[in-house]
């Protein structure tokens, strides 16, 4: 098996595809984020274990907000801040396939933070019932470093219907 090779598949092919301008491609990628609320959360920890778990998702100022009770992706966070999420379509056939697989890296929100607040009070959230709880939510903020899109419907617009955009990390 010629890992390499299937590996480079989507960077050759990309060479001769017709790509998007940056700022058209985010307000597609932030319209498909934004019409779902759930997406696929792999970690993993430095001695090769590796957690994807489904999580619920709020996203606001570039980034994906995640409120969890805990689990064993924290596992993997404790030691690989690095992550992969992937937010995708029922698939219906070629010509209706939507999916994004996203890369970046994960900062833990302490409790009661003005951060964490902040998120509590964009979600509706009563900081009160929750404080309620035996122990405190956990705030996962993801920072998104790149997007692989695919989106049948960009062929439609002229574009190929896979597309990469790489971000700046806001700090």
């Amino acid at each position: 098996m010629d890992y390499q090779k299937a590996a480079s598949y989507w960077t050759e092919k990309e060479k001769d595809s017709v790509r998007m301008e940056p700022e058209s491609l985010i307000t597609e990628i932030e319209h498909f984020i934004k019409s779902h609320n759930t997406c696929a959360l792999a970690t993993a920890d430095l001695s090769g274990f590796v957690r994807c778990t489904p999580v619920e998702y709020t996203y606001t100022d570039g980034r994906f907000w995640i409120l969890t009770e805990g689990g064993q992706k924290f596992r993997g966070l404790e030691q690989n801040k690095n992550i992969s999420a992937a937010i995708y379509d029922t698939y219906t056939g070629f010509k209706g396939l939507g999916g994004l697989q996203i890369m970046g890296y994960v900062d833990v929100i302490e409790p009661w933070t003005e951060e964490y607040m902040k998120l509590l009070d964009y979600k509706h959230i009563p900081a009160e019932q929750l404080k309620k709880l035996p122990s405190p939510m956990n705030l996962i903020r993801i920072t998104p470093v790149s997007y692989d899109f695919l989106l049948s419907e960009l062929k439609e617009k002229g574009y190929d219907s896979r597309q990469h955009l790489d971000i700046t990390p806001k700090h």
